[in-house]
């Protein structure tokens, strides 16, 4: 290979690990938007401990326990640190994609995503303390477990013989469900926030404090997610990193447009947090296959996860969990959709793929539903998982920050 061509792909790398570190800042604006100020200090706190831990953890051995070179397919790990070897800055590398240290800064980024999922969805009730545990233990173990099974080469990337098996281009189920399950076991482990369900049981609305910062988030995760999948071909492809950039914007225009029209026939209302959350679904539904698709399939992927979100978000309510951010409705349901998509649409579609999927899902799902149980309840057993219902009143930012988001608009209150 030309150096030229190495490092144009390289640079193309570089690009997409900046625009997944910027979704950070996308994700911080969303649920800081959607939920109240009393809480913003103790979302931001979250978010950032959140890249920081996981960049370290994926360095001590993170990266190493998701690709492990040859393994049983299972469980492996290359040792702990970082180590180029003699070959990690050339083009024999990943053929000439990236280099080893490129490798290790976009999947680190990626590994960071699936805690801050989590953490829209136990917004304004967890114990600051606990939920940086449960972020350790499973950004540092559970997610690149997940991940060594289908990119680090094992057991689900080879379910169909030398054809490959499970296909999940850049994250709906590795990364997105990942997040989405352990997300769905906090929220129902943690309990609804005081106020959410009346007492007749029906959901009030907790409206957020700054819907323009909700608006501004979303968006900059649309921006974000171009590096996100774009980044994904894993080199900088013409043809692939083109094709995937149009059925990303596709399938994400299509699930807001989607979501917008479905809650209007439902609700009467034109409510702009259903129509960002529909581009997120829209984004998550695409992510499995962007590879795959053509523009069309990308169009039906991302109008299918739209009205999915809707009747996702009632019915987390109807059956009394409560998610401030719609974290399990976009992750985990357009998540898993997605990943089904590849067996129904696109290059690889067909009845042996969707087995492939469901069986991706499933194995995932339950894996990451033991180890999210097991972390969350230890933890709830030992150092709590719950603030008192007093913390909860005033805010989190006073009680476990002593600081304020908003001091000079808390001080024109009294």
């Amino acid at each position: 290979m030309e150096a030229g061509l190495f490092t144009a792909n390289n640079v193309w790398m570089m690009i997409c690990t900046a625009l997944v570190f910027f979704m950070h800042l996308g994700f911080s604006f969303l649920e800081i938007g959607l939920t109240r100020q009393k809480n913003t200090i103790n979302i931001l706190f979250k978010n950032v401990f959140i890249i920081c831990i996981g960049l370290l953890l994926y360095y001590i051995g993170g990266f190493n326990l998701m690709y492990p070179g040859d393994f049983n397919g299972y469980l492996g790990f290359a040792g702990f640190g970082l180590d180029p070897g003699e070959n990690g800055m050339t083009p024999e590398y990943a053929s000439g994609g990236y280099t080893y240290w490129t490798d290790f800064l976009f999947q680190g980024m990626f590994a960071a995503t699936a805690a801050t999922i989590v953490s829209g969805a136990v917004a304004e009730r967890v114990k600051i303390g606990g939920f940086m545990i449960f972020t350790i233990i499973y950004v540092g173990l559970v997610y690149p477990i997940v991940g060594s099974w289908q990119w680090g080469g094992g057991f689900l990337s080879t379910l169909g013989g030398e054809e490959g098996g499970f296909h999940d281009f850049a994250g709906s189920t590795l990364v997105h469900s990942v997040g989405g399950w352990a997300a769905l076991i906090a929220v129902y482990l943690l309990g609804p926030r005081i106020g959410k369900f009346g007492e007749d049981g029906k959901p009030q609305a907790i409206p957020g404090h700054n819907i323009p910062l909700a608006a501004a988030g979303v968006l900059i995760l649309w921006l974000g997610w171009f590096g996100f999948n774009g980044g994904s071909v894993l080199s900088a492809d013409p043809a692939g990193t083109s094709l995937v950039l149009v059925t990303t914007s596709l399938a994400a225009a299509a699930g807001g447009v989607s979501a917008m029209l479905f809650s209007f026939i439902l609700y009467k209302n034109l409510d702009l947090t259903m129509f960002l959350n529909g581009i997120l679904g829209g984004l998550v539904g695409i992510t499995a296959g962007a590879d795959l698709m053509s523009p069309n399939e990308s169009v039906i992927i991302g109008v299918l996860a739209g009205i999915f979100i809707v009747g996702a978000v009632a019915l987390v309510d109807k059956i009394k969990l409560d998610d401030p951010v719609g974290a399990i409705a976009v992750h985990l349901i357009c998540g898993i959709w997605g990943t089904l998509a590849v067996g129904i649409f696109g290059a690889k579609a067909g009845v042996d793929q969707l087995i492939y999927q469901l069986t991706g899902i499933g194995v995932i799902g339950a894996f990451c539903c033991i180890t999210a149980f097991i972390i969350l309840i230890v933890i709830k057993k030992t150092a709590g998982i719950r603030v008192s219902k007093e913390e909860e009143m005033e805010g989190l930012d006073l009680h476990e920050h002593g600081m304020d988001a908003y001091p000079d608009f808390r001080m024109n209150q009294h």
